[in-house]
């Protein structure tokens, strides 16, 4: 396993996971790493929420031809016989 040292930790960030690390009955390097991973979980679930609104809106924003259009490929036969 790698090692991870965090430099100037504002005290009160500090005092506020050690009171949770004691609260959940874990250490702070347990309640450290329990955070960090909780914290990837919820930046994946936002990036995949993105991702699916993004193509939702693109889906939208599709051109549909009208009903009675004629197909590309008769447009392009057309166009050959000219």
């Amino acid at each position: 396993m790698c090692t991870l040292s965090i430099r100037d930790i504002p005290d009160d960030l500090f005092l506020q996971i050690q009171r949770l690390a004691k609260t959940q009955d874990r250490s702070l390097n347990a309640q450290v790493i329990f955070l960090l991973t909780q914290t990837l979980k919820l930046e994946k679930e936002i990036d995949r929420k993105v991702q699916v609104e993004t193509l939702a809106s693109i889906r939208r924003r599709r051109f549909i031809a009208p009903k009675n259009s004629p197909s590309s490929l008769a447009l392009l036969r057309e166009d050959r016989n000219r």
